[in-house]
Formats: structure tokens, C-alpha cells, sequence
């Protein structure tokens, strides 16, 4: 008997009964990859889940909520009537803000758009309650129909780190309708999100996903960008024209007769009661003329910025009276050294550039990180010795013109090996008053983890294993070299000309890659 096609085919395997589309999990797996690597880029205390919750859009159909993984924190009875109280949401005309149809959209169409929205709304303050008075939060994303469900991409971040960052007002949008991100986390959120939804929207939601990631540096770029927007907007700017972000980037990595730049620059509307203008110019300069902006910056002090209303440098000025935060129509953007700037407004800085990445404006060293990076290294669990080390790091942060400080078991080894490109001296205790002295010149500083120094100004030597970075100075990447070729246990701290602060481990260095 001839087999018919049918039966000559491979039986198709059958799905997780709480999958409601064959790539489910691979999506969500894509997804965790995504936020882990974005959200540790920006910081790794935030530890970001990333979960998919499926809510049927027939209340009355007997389909159960699903979620990705299946074992999760948060009870499916709590989404059972989601659907349903957003619909009458969306009936009564409660959705607020309504983000602007697109002019392709007809009827139907816009009234699915109505439909999510309200949906997503309540599914927010659902979220919120099962939150309250939890450390962690959730966040939904933007969501998408697929075989009867409403599909949402939940991501789920610690709530201590979330909030130890300033923010900008919240609930602002653009003309369109789109939130305005008062944060760069909350652009990485919106930025994250926007992934996800065009991932949903493919012809098989995650089929791609993996084969097409993107770039974590593309996306921190793309959150940098939308929150450097706020400023645009609130001085009247179309933020499509302004590009203040690309703007800010160009001008800080310009130098002026070889000098880096250096100096302050206000975005403020003229007129503005708490500016004062020191002289202004008869043409005023447009701020995509990069190079005359470098030029004009050379003019500026401590207290004399240069004044911007977000299409052209017009005068140069000082800050005058109280400034009255609720405001925001007043930013500070700082120019750190050569292609490094800080986006600050009141007073508190809200985005760190260097070299085109934008980050947050993390402090310069994190105790209890460093505490663990010293028990992982050398098992050092005695506080007065932790107490010490930090003492003498701290003080080493301060040094202006950047140092190292190298922290091995085999210290008293190591200056003997390198003793021709050193300086070696007599062992000693490191006090934050000896540090400060013997990280003024250039070169590492040679130290074991019980505090003893043995050499200064030390050339560190190592391997090349590509696992530098382009970006950073000679510095940064001897450090690297040193810490991945040296055969014992060591620590390296860089501190670097414009502030930032790395601290160097071999496991720091794997979990980064």
C-alpha cells in the first residue's frame, strides 16, 4: 500500500501547553539576552527578568492566561480580568494619553490601537498592586495580537538601583503621543521595548530573534539620543532637527590648536530670569557649526558658559539666582575632557557621554562591589583590611591626572621582575596620605592586599589578547593586559583623566565579554 503524504511526514512535536505560538520560549530567551546585556552595561545591581504574559482576548472562550517561563512569581488569576476592565476602558473613553494614528490606519485599526491601550493601562495598575511593597518592578511593553492573545513583554528590574538615579518629570509625550523618556533607564526601557514589539510583529515572533541581536551599544546610543530629546522639546525644538545627542558627542571629541575641550554650556531660552549675559553675539552661531562651537568654548570659566537655545550658541553668560526646578527649561551640558560630557539639569547630572555611550551617572566607586570583587580575588573577608584597601582606593580616585593602582598576592615578586621600569621602595603601609604622593606621577602603584607598597610608578607590561578596548586610553588597556596575563591573583584600579573609575578582576573581565 502506497503511505500517503500525510503519514509520510514527520509528526510535528507538540508545544508546552502554556505556549501560545511555537517560539515563545525562544523569544523570551532572545529578549532576557537583550535586557541582560543592556541593563548590566548601565548597572548590574538592576539584575532585569524578562517574562511573557499571555492574556486571551475571549474572556469567554475558556483559554487560560499563559505565561514564559510557566513557573513564575506572578499569579495568573491576578491578569483574569484585565482584558475585560480595559475594553470598558477603552468604551468609556478613559485612555489617556491617545498616541496619534498613523495616516495609513483605518477604523478598525485604530480601534485595536484604543483597544491595546487600554488593555496595556490596566494591566500597569495591575502590575503595580502585585508590586507594592515588593523590592523588585515590573514594566509591560507595548503589546501584540497573535493566535487570540494579547501578548506582553513584562521586564522585571530591582527597585533600590531603579530609583537611586535622578529623573526628569514623568508623564510627557511627544506630539505624537509617545512617552517622553525623563531618564536614560526609562529610554533604555523604551528603547528595549520597541525591540521587542518589532519582534512580535515578524511573520514568526522570535523565529529571527537570536540570528539579527542588537548591538547593546546601538541601544544605549538610541536611549541617549531620545532622552537628550527632553531639552529639544522643552525649549521648542523639534528634537528630529536638533540631534542633540550626535550634536553634544561631535563637539566634545574636537580639539582647538590640540587642546581638548573643556567648559560648560547652557541650554536656556533667552530672556530667562536666572541667566545673565555676559556679552552676546551679533551672529549668533548654529550649534551644528561644530568647530566654531569648539572654538567658542575656549571662552568659557567656572562661571561664564556658553548660552544655547538648542539651534544656536547667542551669547556667553552666567547662571543667576535661584533656579526654580519644576521649571526644566534650564540643562547644563559639561564638557568633561576630550569626547566626554555630562547632561545634568539642577544641579544633578542625568547622563555621562564618553566616546559616544551614553551611561548613568553611577558613582565614581561602589563599596560594596569593590568588597566583593576583593573576597572573589583573594578571599578577603577581614574588614579591617577591606577598610584599608578602600581608604587607599578612595583616595586614589581623587587623583585628577588619572593613576593605577595594582593589587597582587605576589606584589613583593612582581616589583623585583619589573624593578627596570619602576621604582621600587622600602614596604610600607599605604595611608591615604602616601597615596595621594605617590599617585601623582605617571606609572602604577605596586601593592599587596594587606596594604604594603613595594613599587611606584611601575610600567606594566602583558599580553595582547584582543580584549582591549578602542575606546579607552593606553591606560585602561595595559591594565586589561596585565590583569589577563598575570598568573596570580590580582586587582587593578583605573582611574581615569575625565573621573570614571574601573576596577579589574579576571572575573570581571570574563563576565563583561
Amino acid at each position: 500500500m502506497t503511505p500517503t503524504l500525510a503519514s509520510s511526514q514527520p509528526a510535528t512535536p507538540a508545544l508546552p501547553t502554556h505556549y501560545t505560538w511555537p517560539h515563545q520560549g525562544r523569544y523570551r530567551e532572545s529578549a532576557q539576552a537583550i535586557a541582560q546585556a543592556l541593563f548590566d552595561t548601565l548597572d548590574d545591581d538592576l539584575h532585569p527578568q524578562v517574562s511573557v504574559l499571555c492574556l486571551p482576548l475571549d474572556p469567554v472562550g475558556g483559554q487560560p492566561v499563559c505565561q514564559e517561563p510557566a513557573a513564575s512569581d506572578l499569579p495568573n488569576e491576578a491578569f483574569a480580568e484585565v482584558v475585560a476592565d480595559g475594553l470598558v476602558l477603552e468604551a468609556v473613553g478613559l485612555v489617556s494619553p491617545v498616541m496619534k494614528p498613523a495616516e495609513w490606519m483605518n477604523d478598525a485599526q485604530v480601534r485595536q490601537r484604543l483597544e491595546n491601550l487600554a488593555i496595556r493601562k490596566t494591566l500597569l495598575q495591575v502590575l503595580e498592586q502585585l508590586d507594592a511593597g515588593a523590592t523588585t518592578q515590573h514594566f509591560a511593553g507595548y503589546p501584540v495580537r497573535i493566535n487570540g492573545y494579547i501578548v506582553f513583554t513584562l521586564l522585571r528590574v530591582q527597585r533600590k538601583p531603579l530609583r537611586s538615579y535622578p529623573a526628569l518629570k514623568p508623564d510627557r509625550f511627544y506630539t505624537t503621543g509617545k512617552p517622553v523618556a525623563n531618564s536614560l533607564l526609562a529610554a533604555a526601557m523604551y528603547r528595549f521595548n520597541e525591540e521587542c514589539y518589532k519582534s512580535l510583529n515578524e511573520p514568526a515572533p522570535g523565529a529571527g530573534f537570536l540570528f539579527r541581536p542588537r548591538d547593546t551599544e546601538e541601544l544605549l546610543r538610541a536611549a541617549g539620543q531620545s532622552l537628550l530629546d527632553t531639552p529639544a522639546l522643552a525649549l521648542g525644538i523639534d528634537p528630529g532637527l536638533a540631534q542633540l545627542f550626535t550634536t553634544l558627542n561631535t563637539i566634545s571629541s574636537l580639539r582647538y590648536e590640540g587642546a581638548e575641550g573643556i567648559g560648560r554650556l547652557l541650554l536656556v531660552p533667552r530672556g530667562h530670569p536666572n541667566v545673565e549675559e555676559v556679552f552676546a553675539l551679533t551672529c549668533p552661531t548654529e550649534l551644528s557649526d561644530y568647530r566654531a562651537v569648539r572654538k567658542l568654548l575656549e571662552m568659557t570659566s567656572h562661571d561664564v558658559h556658553l548660552l544655547a537655545d538648542g539651534e544656536k550658541v547667542y551669547a556667553l553668560g552666567r547662571q543667576v539666582g535661584h533656579y526654580d526646578a519644576t521649571r526644566e527649561d534650564l540643562f547644563d551640558i559639561h564638557f568633561v575632557t576630550h569626547y566626554a560630557w555630562e547632561f545634568a539639569h539642577a544641579g544633578q547630572v542625568l547622563l555621562r557621554s564618553r566616546y559616544g555611550l551614553p551611561n548613568l551617572p553611577r558613582p565614581r566607586l561602589n563599596r560594596t562591589r569593590f568588597k566583593r570583587d576583593l573576597k572573589r580575588t583573594f578571599d578577603l573577608h577581614r574588614t579591617d583590611k577591606v577598610a584599608r584597601l578602600w581608604d587607599v582606593v578612595l583616595e586614589a580616585s581623587k587623583q585628577p591626572k588619572g593613576t593605577l593602582l595594582v593589587i597582587t598576592t605576589e606584589a613583593l615578586a612582581e616589583a623585583d621582575r619589573l624593578k627596570l621600569q619602576c621604582t621600587l621602595i622600602e614596604p610600607v603601609p599605604l595611608t591615604p596620605l602616601i597615596t595621594q604622593l605617590i599617585t601623582s606621577i605617571d606609572g602604577a602603584v605596586l601593592l599587596d592586599p594587606e596594604g604594603y607598597c613595594y613599587s611606584i610608578g611601575v610600567i606594566l607590561d602583558g599580553k595582547a589578547s584582543g580584549h582591549g578596548n578602542g575606546t579607552r586610553g593606553a591606560r585602561f588597556n595595559s591594565a586589561v593586559r596585565y590583569v589577563e596575563s598575570s598568573p596570580y591573583p590580582c586587582l587593578v584600579v583605573v582611574v581615569s583623566e575625565d573621573g570614571m573609575v574601573d576596577v579589574l578582576t579576571k572575573e570581571n573581565l570574563a563576565e563583561s565579554r
